[in-house]
């Protein structure tokens, strides 16, 4: 009688430990879910800031066609992307297609003081801000889920119930990681 009463402690602490576990794993995954969805909100108002920008610049910089076209092929494929490492290398090249689109806009003076341009690249300036900290947030909660994930005993678990870990969404390429060579 007192064997089958410790078995049925110990299933019971067995049953509780298995039940903690697995709301917290699917609280991390949700937390996830979520902030990849922040980051979607800002890319995707990012995605709908590009085209007025680039009539804006059209208007004055009827020649840069190739820069315009560019933009508009580097947009296409981050929205298109699938996975999460092609959509931070769409990001990669969209963001270094923008540059070249500021860049440009560098040329002509009457663009850069033109209240649609400044307006249009105020905001985009801040959708990039705003998709820097999502991006901060997600990794965050990417590197919780991921180590919930891994660690004892919830891995057993994890396994058990399939869950797997996450990407990191990293948008800075190797050239851009390493530091500037300066020489005199």
């Amino acid at each position: 009688m007192n064997s089958m009463l410790i078995g049925i402690g110990l299933a019971v602490i067995v049953l509780v430990a298995v039940i903690v576990i697995y709301n917290g794993l699917v609280r991390k995954k949700i937390r996830v879910d979520e902030s990849w969805s922040d980051i979607d909100v800002q890319l995707k108002r990012r995605y709908d800031l590009i085209p007025n920008l680039i009539e804006t610049v059209k208007g004055y910089a009827t020649q840069e066609k190739d820069v315009f076209i560019k933009v508009t092929e580097a947009r296409a494929s981050a929205m298109g992307a699938g996975t999460l490492a092609e959509k931070a290398k769409s990001e990669n090249m969209l963001s270094d297609t923008l540059k070249s689109l500021f860049a440009v806009a560098e040329n002509y003076p009457t663009l850069r003081s033109s209240e649609n341009f400044q307006k249009l690249q105020d905001e985009l300036t801040d959708t990039e801000n705003k998709i820097e900290a999502a991006r901060r947030f997600y990794n965050g909660n990417v590197r919780d889920f991921n180590t919930a994930v891994q660690v004892f005993p919830s891995n057993v678990f994890a396994g058990i119930l399939g869950f797997k870990a996450r990407e990191f969404f990293e948008t800075a390429t190797q050239e851009e990681r390493e530091a500037p060579k300066v020489s005199f």
